[in-house]
C-alpha cells in the first residue's frame, strides 16, 4: 500500500497474507480523498470487508477502467493489473518517450510503450526464485540454491554453476532485450523495477532508470484519470 501526495509517493507499508493487515493504522495516518485497488491473484473475502469499510472511495482497476494510453494488446482481460500500471507509471515520468519496462519479480516482464502513448505487449519470463526453485524440483539431483552468495565468471562447484547461471542468465537475458528493443526504438528509455537486483554491465547502467514505484505511480495516474467518476 502505498500513499501520494500529488503525484509524489509519502508512505508506504506492505501488506502481507489476505488480511491487509496494518490497513486502519495506514488509512488514519492519512486524509485520503480516495483509493484504487489491483490484484492478479483477486481479493480475499477479508479484504473485500476491508475495502467495503473505507469511508472513501475506491476504484478497482480492472481490464475495462479507463487508462491515460491507448491499449493495443490484444486480449486486455488477460493481462495483469500490474503490467499494465508499470507501463503507465513509467509513461508518467517519462511522457513522449519510447519505453521498455522491465519488472524483476516473481516474474521477468518486458512491457513496451512507444512515444504515441501506444502499449504494444510484453514478454513474460521466470523470476529468478521460480528458476531457482525449477532448478532443484525438476531435477533428480540438483540442490535447492540461494541467491545470495558468490557469483563467478563460471562456476567452480554446483552450487556456484546454478547461482550464476540463473543470475547471470538473468543479466544476460534483460541485456538483451534492451539491446535488441534499442534497434528498433534507437532512442528508448528503460525502466527497471520489482524486488531483484540486477548488476548491469557499464555499458547497459547508464541506460537503466531504477524506480520501486512505477507500479504504484501507474495505479496513482489511472485514479486520477478516473477522479470525475468515483467522486
Amino acid at each position: 500500500m502505498v500513499a501520494f501526495h500529488g503525484d509524489e509517493p509519502v508512505d508506504e507499508v506492505r501488506a502481507e497474507g489476505g488480511e491487509l493487515l496494518g490497513l486502519e493504522a495506514f488509512v488514519g495516518k492519512h486524509n485520503f480523498r480516495s483509493g484504487i485497488v489491483g490484484s492478479v491473484r483477486g481479493l480475499t473475502p477479508c479484504e473485500e470487508k476491508a475495502l467495503i469499510g473505507l469511508q472513501f472511495p475506491v476504484l478497482r482497476f480492472s481490464h475495462d477502467t479507463p487508462i491515460p494510453i491507448s491499449n493495443r494488446y490484444r486480449t486486455p482481460e488477460t493481462l495483469g493489473s500490474d503490467r499494465l500500471a508499470a507501463v503507465i507509471g513509467a509513461s508518467s515520468l517519462k511522457p513522449g518517450k519510447d519505453l521498455l519496462i522491465i519488472d524483476a519479480g516473481t516474474c521477468i516482464t518486458y512491457e513496451v510503450i512507444d512515444a504515441r502513448g501506444n502499449y504494444w505487449g510484453g514478454n513474460i519470463a521466470p523470476g529468478m526464485q521460480m528458476r531457482l526453485r525449477a532448478l532443484h524440483e525438476f531435477t533428480a539431483r540438483l540442490p535447492l540454491v540461494e541467491a545470495e552468495g558468490v557469483v563467478p565468471g563460471m562456476g567452480y562447484d554446483t552450487e556456484t554453476a546454478i547461482r550464476s547461471g540463473v543470475l547471470r542468465g538473468m543479466k544476460y537475458e534483460i541485456e538483451g532485450y534492451i539491446k535488441s528493443m534499442r534497434s528498433k526504438f534507437p532512442h528508448l528509455q528503460v525502466f527497471l523495477t520489482g524486488g531483484n537486483r540486477i548488476n548491469f554491465d557499464e555499458d547497459i547502467k547508464n541506460l537503466v532508470f531504477t524506480d520501486k514505484y512505477i507500479v504504484p505511480r501507474g495505479l496513482n495516474k489511472i485514479l486520477d484519470y478516473n477522479e470525475d467518476q468515483i467522486q
